[in-house]
């Protein structure tokens, strides 16, 4: 159908309520916003749906989100996994609560019981409640640390993590196998609760969770020694951390815990920030602003669905507040528990660490360091979640510690996603237990660095919104692709992988064999010294992205090798 005639379709049928007719008819003389709302669904990808919230086809709204559980609970009942249920959650972004009640009343319509949260909670509560309430399968509302103006809406499967292959694919045919709005079934939450198929969440699920991260301390009489002394400014950047960060901090014992007042209550608008991303230093003006007053020790942000912490730590040489990397900080914490978990005689043979491809490759040498294995994925946290089910499965590996670049870790296997209040109880731990040695994180960074090497990564990204958009990311991949080359600035390419392709190539022997890894559209390239480039399209926003990461001799050598590889790599975009 063409875009006029769909536009005209959503105002002139009695499906669509009058509020988003309104809002279409104030867009009538605009053909390029109309086209951009009606030239596609939006997609529903491999992770669920994102997008910009409004009304349209394209967009966030009741009846995309409608649609989308339509086909999940078509999914469900194919498999016969309908009697389990489903749990949903949803953060503080705008429409958050409800799109999840409509998802919850879309279910209980065909016939699958929804437990969803009386009130919003972190991505990774979710995780944990869909296992512990023994669900099929789970759904949570959130744009994670997008602009204001987006909102999102994942899937995730009986084991805790996001749908991987091949149930991704087969919950993609059943949404998009959709194409009448007739065929989305909703009923009222009165008629639900009536069925027995909406149950709201009580709070032993907050209280079990909470549990559960007390287990993975290490070294409780350590935190008792330290907490009291230990300053910690926190902000949970409008979002869902506020409650369960401070109930871990408090519960632990650590007393000096500053919160930013400005952005502690939930707030969709994200108003003292433009973009809620911990792994944007303005977000972190007013926590540092707050850390100078008071003297603190470290600084915490998570973001809006508290899946990622970012990190600040006052280095007791200069007095400054330096910036934590997600590879930093993840460092930090894989290093603590392989370190403590041998001293104490409790580091098992069969241990794993797990991270993606675009991640730092420090940890490479701290698991060799420790005699545990390494296992790399695809970019994305649903792949690290995905090794734990096989752990389990397949009894071969212990998992001990996941991360990712972006500032995404777990501690533990109480979820199977990224958890920023799991990550917020260690780090503290980890910096007790360097108060306790007389050291701070700083020190212990640069020990790590001294010790492994002077790793250091970068993100360049190129941003091409809208349908244009989309055609030239995908030109630019094919680009690259056609036309592999030689060198990165000074670096020569020694190996070049093709994930789409399934491709890996050796450029020294000029064999080929295959990747081991999934097919996905990204790039990767081997360069001699260590260093190496990954180029992949963003799975939720409209960009392009270009992963960097160098070893130098020394901090001044890494950042300047990092500087020369960002400049070659931005010639590869042109």
């Amino acid at each position: 159908m063409e875009v006029k005639k769909v536009y005209e379709f959503w105002l002139e049928d009695s499906y669509f309520d009058e509020k988003t007719k309104e809002e279409l008819r104030g867009i009538a003389d605009d053909e390029r916003e109309i086209e951009e709302r009606f030239y596609r669904d939006l997609e529903f990808g491999t992770g669920g749906l994102r997008g910009i919230i409004g009304a349209g086809t394209n967009r966030m709204n009741v009846y995309t989100v409608r649609k989308a559980t339509q086909g999940l609970a078509n999914f469900i009942i194919k498999e016969n996994a309908q009697e389990k249920g489903v749990a949903i959650a949803f953060d503080s972004r705008n429409m958050s609560p409800e799109f999840a009640e409509e998802a919850a009343l879309c279910l209980a319509a065909n016939g699958i019981k929804a437990y969803i949260f009386a009130s919003l909670r972190p991505t990774p509560m979710l995780s944990f409640a869909l296992r512990e309430l023994g669900c099929t399968a789970g759904i949570v509302v959130t744009a994670s640390h997008n602009p204001p103006e987006y909102n999102g809406y994942k899937v995730y499967w009986e084991d805790g993590a996001q749908i991987t292959y091949p149930k991704d694919k087969e919950i993609i045919s059943e949404v998009n196998a959709i194409t009448d709005y007739a065929q989305v079934k909703t009923i009222s939450r009165q008629e639900a609760q009536k069925a027995g198929l909406y149950d709201v969440i009580d709070s032993q699920i907050d209280d079990k969770y909470s549990e559960s991260l007390k287990n993975l301390v290490i070294h409780p009489e350590i935190i008792k020694e330290e907490a009291k002394n230990l300053k910690i400014v926190y902000t949970p950047l409008h979002g869902t951390g506020n409650i369960p960060v401070r109930r871990i901090l408090a519960e632990l014992g650590f007393t000096n815990v500053y919160v930013v007042k400005e952005q502690e209550l939930p707030d969709g608008n994200f108003p003292t920030v433009s973009y809620p991303n911990p792994e944007d230093k303005n977000a972190f003006s007013l926590a540092l602003r707050l850390a100078e007053e008071v003297d603190a020790d470290i600084v915490l942000a998570t973001d809006p669905d508290a899946d990622r912490l970012g990190v600040y730590a006052k280095d007791s040489v200069t007095g400054e507040y330096i910036s934590f990397t997600g590879n930093m900080s993840g460092m930090l914490i894989l290093e603590y528990i392989l370190s403590q978990k041998k001293e104490m005689g409790i580091l098992p043979e069969n241990g794993a660490v797990v991270t993606t491809i675009v991640s730092g490759k420090m940890a490479r040498e701290i698991a060799k360091d420790y005699h545990v294995n390494l296992i790399e994925t695809l970019t994305g946290f649903k792949y690290i979640g995905e090794q734990i089910k096989f752990f389990e499965q397949n009894q071969d590996y212990e998992y001990l510690f996941g991360y990712e670049e972006s500032y995404g870790c777990l501690v533990g296997t109480h979820a199977r996603d990224k958890d920023a209040v799991a990550a917020v109880m260690t780090l503290c731990e980890v910096a007790a237990w360097c108060r306790y040695q007389g050291m701070t994180l700083c020190d212990k960074m640069k020990e790590l660095s001294d010790t492994y090497g002077y790793y250091r990564e970068g993100l360049s990204t190129v941003t091409l919104k809208g349908q244009d958009g989309a055609k030239a990311i995908q030109a630019l991949m094919k680009k690259i692709r056609l036309d592999i080359p030689e060198k990165i600035g000074n670096k020569t390419v020694i190996q070049f992988r093709d994930y789409q392709e399934n491709v890996l190539y050796d450029c020294v022997s000029k064999e080929k064999t295959q990747t081991g890894l999934p097919k996905s559209n990204v790039l990767y390239f081997e360069l001699e010294d260590h260093a190496w480039c990954c180029v992949r399209p963003s799975g939720t926003e409209p960009k392009i992205k270009f992963y960097i990461g160098v070893k130098g001799c020394d901090e001044k050598d890494a950042e300047g090798q990092l500087s020369e590889m960002t400049e070659a790599v931005k010639k590869i975009a042109e």
